[in-house]
């Protein structure tokens, strides 16, 4: 008697194993080079060669051991993970939701059923119906935000106007820094990849209270118009890398990157991440979303530094020094001066105290003793006043900060320096100077990033690098009866310096620090004490240093900007000289994509005087 042959154990083994022969009968053409896919798995091409390699740095989020390199393999490695039969957390449908629905709807898959408690319960307790691109200023104190900050803020149902967005949740993609490193090795770390990056999950009222209570940044919210589906999509990616690191890179792969990431993943087809080029910053990263009509509202959140301007600011110049006054105690709130005042002028002037003090006792740590007690006075004697309104909140800015500059500069000029001819073109990557045009950036806020002068010199047909900026950062930040801040300014790169008999090109560090006092509506005046210093060879003994003064005047106008005031430095290592200089310097802005410029200086150096002078046109994209 031959062998007995059972079919049923064939049958089954064949009806589990169809579903994946299907799905790979479609993957032998080019599903897994579709930019949904590769956007999923964060493939981008190689430079040489024509594959792909994932930016994303944990083995963790490949199932092929060939993921990294391979959107084939990792495409196939899915597609046989999620037509498993299972159930549990670690399923591949649990842990990478986003690319089943995709991988479901391009293949017309019939899954198995698969509970996924975790997942299920991160859902619920997001419960979102919008989303929210919330962009927070720039801020240059801190090295990490001095392009600005964006994350997404994750709406509950509105099911009336009184819905508290304070209590959503945000997601947020950041460097995993450690609490002990230093601004410098920060910066350092976060230009070289030295961090890996993380995906976050806070509420709101938490990065409110950091961006706008403690770090005085104003924030702008950008309701996108994705559908629910979208929506869920989004936030399937967001648990598929929210435990695993992609290295964080300060310039491109940044907080912003990654934003756009997850809106190309929920909206296939709006390819924000092709926008990005040498750098992602958090500004252009909101235009290019604004760009592509995905916004549906835009909203104004004030920090809390900008409203106790305001409130100041709508005080007369009396009324002010009243104000000061009583937040320092040298006046009471039941003063006469104070009483003689109508309700509304009282009401405004205590108003404004209040809201000073408070501020200064969250922000500059004002000692509770004595801070509690004069609020507790200025509520009492505002509680008394019935017949005035609240206090107005500061109006949105007419032009977003998105809505500023192109942050890509290249200009062309004409020039000549003595009596030598040239032709200047210079590359600026990022960012903004105080003689751009100023809408939508901090006034009195400089920040350069790898800027290069290349000079032609038509008399002898010679071409020279006159300078490259490797940062720069100048705050000019007024000081008033009320605010005490510090202008200070930073730099590093290499320079044309004058040895004596000829000018080489130099190694330098810069800073410095001083005030700025506004003396308009858009005038401020500056003075800086600076410091220099240079290494080179060419140099006596090899290095040079430099203390000095910077004193001038700044005006920025929304079609006219001027910079002009006078230099001075002390060389006292390789050559005791005097340097002097005056300078005046503008630019007339044709809308926001051109400026006219003109520069003009007058240098004592080495006891001859030399004067440069330059005219031409700044282009933003």
């Amino acid at each position: 008697m031959g062998p007995s042959f059972f079919p049923g154990p064939a049958v089954f083994w064949l009806a589990l194993s169809l579903p994946v022969y299907a799905a790979d009968a479609h993957t032998t053409d080019s599903l897994h080079l579709e930019p949904a896919w590769l956007t999923l798995g964060h493939y981008q091409p190689d430079t040489f060669g024509d594959g792909h390699t994932s930016q994303a740095d944990d083995p963790d989020f490949f199932l092929s051991d060939q993921g990294k390199h391979s959107p084939k393999a990792e495409l196939d490695a899915t597609l046989a993970a999620i037509q498993r039969p299972g159930s549990g957390d670690s399923h591949a449908q649990c842990r990478f939701p986003a690319r089943t629905t995709w991988l479901e709807q391009q293949l017309d898959l019939d899954l198995p059923a698969v509970t996924c408690p975790a997942y299920r319960d991160w859902t619920e307790t997001l419960n979102t119906e919008t989303v929210t691109l919330v962009f927070a200023a720039s801020y240059l104190n801190s090295p990490s935000s001095m392009f600005g900050h964006t994350f997404l803020r994750l709406d509950p149902p509105q099911e009336d106007e009184e819905t508290n967005l304070l209590l959503a949740n945000t997601i947020s993609y950041a460097a995993d820094a450690a609490a002990h490193d230093s601004e410098i090795l920060f910066a350092y770390k976060g230009i070289f990849g030295g961090y890996p990056g993380i995906t976050t999950v806070q509420p709101y009222y938490e990065k409110i209270r950091l961006y706008s209570d403690i770090e005085h940044r104003d924030l702008w919210e950008y309701r996108l118009n994705l559908s629910q589906p979208e929506v869920d999509l989004l936030l399937a990616h967001a648990w598929e890398i929210r435990d695993h690191n992609f290295d964080y890179y300060f310039f491109d792969e940044n907080c912003a990157y990654r934003l756009l990431a997850l809106i190309d993943v929920a909206r296939p087809g709006t390819d924000l991440l092709a926008e990005v080029s040498t750098h992602a910053i958090p500004s252009d990263t909101v235009r290019w979303v604004v760009d592509k009509n995905l916004v549906s509202e835009v909203q104004y959140r004030p920090s809390a530094a900008t409203s106790v301007a305001y409130s100041l600011d709508s005080l007369t110049e009396e009324q002010q020094t009243l104000a000061a006054a009583m937040a320092n105690g040298y006046v009471a709130p039941s003063d006469p001066e104070l009483q003689q005042l109508s309700a509304r002028q009282r009401a405004n002037v205590l108003d404004a105290t209040y809201d000073y003090v408070r501020y200064q006792s969250e922000a500059d740590g004002w000692p509770r003793e004595l801070a509690a007690p004069l609020s507790h006075d200025l509520l009492v004697a505002r509680s008394g006043i019935e017949a005035a309104p609240a206090p107005e909140t500061p109006p949105q800015p007419a032009i977003r900060d998105d809505q500023g500059h192109d942050t890509f500069r290249a200009s062309v000029s004409a020039g000549q320096l003595a009596h030598r001819e040239f032709t200047q073109l210079t590359l600026r990557p990022a960012y903004h100077d105080v003689l751009d045009p100023p809408a939508g950036y901090r006034p009195g806020a400089q920040l350069q990033f790898l800027r290069l002068d290349a000079r032609y010199y038509t008399d002898n047909d010679e071409l020279q690098l006159e300078r490259l900026i490797g940062v720069e950062i100048r705050s000019l930040s007024p000081r008033n009866q009320f605010f005490s801040p510090l202008s200070w300014q930073v730099g590093f790169g290499g320079r044309r310096t004058d040895t004596g008999d000829r000018r080489v090109l130099t190694p330098y560090l810069e800073g410095g620090a001083g005030g700025s006092w506004l003396l308009g509506q858009q005038l401020q005046a500056f003075a800086i004490a600076t410091a220099d210093l240079e290494i080179d060879d060419d140099l006596r003994r090899g290095y040079d240093a430099a203390p000095g003064a910077d004193l001038g005047l700044l005006h920025q106008g929304t079609r006219f900007s001027l910079l002009a005031g006078a230099k001075t430095k002390a060389w006292i290592v390789s050559n005791q000289h005097r340097q002097d200089q005056v300078y005046i310097k503008g630019n007339w802005h044709l809308g926001r994509d051109f400026s006219l410029f003109a520069e003009f200086t007058r240098e004592d150096h080495y006891d001859r005087y030399q004067s440069t002078w330059q005219a031409g046109l700044h282009a933003y994209f």
